[in-house]
């Protein structure tokens, strides 16, 4: 039976490198449409974990990947050695940034290597980490050719770029509509052809490099509309203009506009990275990404301005930030989620601590925060979170509001806080006309 066969009636078995945020839930989902799949990942807790059917992830149930496992269609493992016996390989490991904002392709070049030691005649690989047009061509190809197996001859390679959204009940792994490009027209089939069964549609596209850069455009085209929105709050603010209530008067326009919001700044794996991957790539072209770097290095600057906005607040109380106590609200990078990457609680936490603030935290998804360990506070912290049903709110100095959860009960904080800072307008109408509440996009209360 062909390969295309086995994938069709599902017979193929398939692994999933990397078992994090985008690893997992793929996982889960191709054993959950009848593929047997093979989870691979370093962390041998994760592995663990899900080999006693547990999830580790809110937006993936712990009865679904226990029903998987006692069927015997999920399992996990830290041994790449069993990746020869698979048909589909699909790699989700991470791309972060180093600390200059160089793209760090590391965690890739490692699986490639690892999948090239055990390459054999027949098999498909689909990247699916987030990276810069060419990596699939330029890094993944020949270090999988260096096995002695030629590309789209004996073996076959494409990219489908992830479209995790964390927290998204709507859209998930199984009915987000899907982009593929592979190295040759077959790669490209095979690769749709694994991915069709979830049930969405499939588009396939001309090249690996179209596929990257199409996960590019959609990440960066949120930067740059909340660089843009973040900056007009910070001129509103200037102006003395309420930019929460623009924004509700222009998204009455039924064409022509998308509301985005002013907030502490972005968060997770995609927006605060990839510009910096198309920036560095550009270079390569002699090209220079200037609006791509210009809205980065806006969103960037928010945190500062978040705790600028803290300092003004205790200031018109007459309190220093050295030496109050601000108590934040959410260090997960977005609402309702348990996934803290590259928040901008982290960077608001480390420059309120370098001013001498005492800070404490609460997030019902995030109970262990680190923060620290780089350039901006050399020294590592880890913040334990407090159960804020069991705080007195009237007791810090500042509540600062930085992950707008549901859980909050925003009407106890505006009743019993001495001092609010809300940088995401969670307490919207309850902060009209109260001098305590100083919010991102609006001017300070006088």
């Amino acid at each position: 039976m062909s390969l295309e066969e086995r994938i069709r009636t599902r017979q193929a078995s398939v692994a999933v490198v990397g078992l994090g945020y985008v690893g997992l839930p793929l996982a889960v989902g191709l054993a959950g449409v009848g593929f047997l799949t093979l989870g691979v990942d370093i962390d041998p807790q994760r592995v663990e974990q899900v080999n006693r059917g547990e999830s580790y992830l809110e937006g993936v149930p712990s009865s679904e990947v226990a029903r998987l496992v006692s069927s015997g269609q999920l399992k996990a493992t830290t041994n790449y050695a069993c990746l020869v016996d698979t048909e589909v390989i699909c790699i989700c490991v991470p791309t972060p940034i180093l600390p200059n904002k160089a793209p760090d392709l590391s965690f890739i070049m490692a699986v490639a290597r690892e999948i090239a030691m055990r390459l054999r005649r027949g098999q498909l690989i689909i990247l699916q980490s987030t990276t810069h047009p060419g990596t699939t061509e330029e890094d993944v190809l020949p270090r999988l050719e260096a096995s002695g197996l030629k590309a789209g001859v004996d073996f076959h390679l494409a990219f489908c770029p992830e479209r995790i959204n964390p927290g998204d009940r709507q859209f998930t792994v199984a009915n987000t509509p899907k982009v593929v490009g592979g190295l040759t027209p077959t790669c490209t089939e095979l690769a749709a052809l694994v991915m069709e069964q979830f049930g969405a549609s499939v588009l396939r596209v001309s090249s690996p490099r179209v596929a990257e850069m199409t996960k590019l455009l959609e990440n960066i085209f949120r930067s740059v509309n909340i660089s843009l929105v973040n900056e007009m709050a910070l001129l509103a603010e200037r102006m003395r203009i309420d930019f929460w209530e623009v924004i509700r008067a222009a998204s009455t326009k039924p064409f022509g506009f998308m509301p985005f919001y002013p907030g502490p700044g972005v968060g997770g794996h995609c927006i605060p990275v990839d510009p910096f991957y198309l920036s560095a790539k550009a270079r390569e072209y002699d090209f220079s990404a200037r609006f791509v770097e210009l809205a980065a290095e806006i969103n960037q600057a928010m945190p500062y301005h978040v705790v600028e906005k803290t300092s003004q607040a205790l200031a018109s109380c007459g309190r220093a930030l050295r030496g109050a106590w601000v108590h934040v609200l959410g260090v997960a990078f977005k609402k309702d989620v348990d996934d803290p990457r590259n928040s901008p609680a982290e960077r608001i936490i480390e420059l309120l601590l370098n001013a001498g603030a005492r800070v404490t935290y609460s997030d019902p998804h995030v109970p262990v925060f680190a923060v620290g360990g780089n350039a901006i506070r050399p020294e590592r912290t880890t913040l334990t979170a407090l159960e804020l049903d069991c705080l007195s709110l009237a007791e810090p100095d500042c509540i600062l509001i930085v992950t707008a959860h549901s859980a909050f009960d925003y009407a106890r904080v505006v009743r019993e806080a001495r001092l609010i800072v809300d940088s995401m307008n969670a307490t919207g109408p309850l902060a009209s006309g109260d001098r305590r509440i100083f919010t991102i996009g609006r001017p300070n209360p006088v």
